[in-house]
């Protein structure tokens, strides 16, 4: 079962060698596609000379056009889309082949651990882990699934309220998820999701 990772990349010079980096030391993975957007700085010169050998893809348009361009350019059976500020857990690769061959297991996320120690970054992953307990999130930092399931939703949706939530949706419509553990490590503060997709969440789960 073949793991590709798409990053999406918009002026990532400052991040994008760090990542590919980060990929090449974890074992197991088969695959790394770089989904730029059309940067103006050093970022698919240096994806390209870069020892992972990432397959370089240039699109246009908003992050949605960027990750379906990244999964159509992937070989994978289980394609995982990161941020290029995210850090993937040193086990990935085996904990992916294990969720994926599960039967009906279609995709899902990993834990995640934000960076920081402030108290509004604290705050907010205490909110984050809150929510995910309910099955509420995004897939922000990084997303998983099997490559038949992808294609048969059509990819990424450019919505209103996030398109990795609307994403996420309509895969768990179709089979199980997995939060793998982790955890992904994300410098970004978690976003928190509109208080609409919060009420709908937790209607479902009542």
């Amino acid at each position: 079962m073949r793991i590709s990772v798409i990053v999406p990349a918009l002026d990532e010079e400052r991040e994008v060698d760090a990542v590919l980096d980060h990929l090449c030391d974890l074992d197991g993975l088969d695959e790394v596609v770089v989904a730029d957007g059309g940067s103006t700085d050093g970022t698919t010169a240096l994806a390209r000379a870069h020892p992972a050998r990432a397959v370089v893809v240039e699109a246009r348009g908003v992050r949605p056009a960027l990750l379906n361009a990244g999964a159509a350019a992937a070989s994978g059976d289980v394609l995982v889309f990161l941020r290029p500020g995210s850090r993937l857990p040193l086990r990935a690769a085996g904990s992916l082949r294990a969720a994926a061959a599960r039967t009906g297991v279609v995709g899902g996320d990993f834990t995640v651990r934000f960076a920081g120690t402030d108290p509004v970054t604290r705050a907010l992953g205490l909110l984050h882990a809150a929510q995910r307990r309910i099955g509420v999130y995004d897939g922000t930092s990084a997303l998983w699934c099997r490559r038949d399931a992808f294609d048969a939703l059509g990819g990424f949706r450019a919505r209103e309220g996030g398109d990795g939530y609307d994403f996420v949706r309509r895969l768990e419509a179709r089979g199980r998820t997995a939060c793998l553990p982790g955890p992904v490590t994300t410098p970004e503060r978690p976003p928190v999701l509109p208080q609409a997709v919060l009420s709908r969440a937790l209607s479902r789960v009542r």
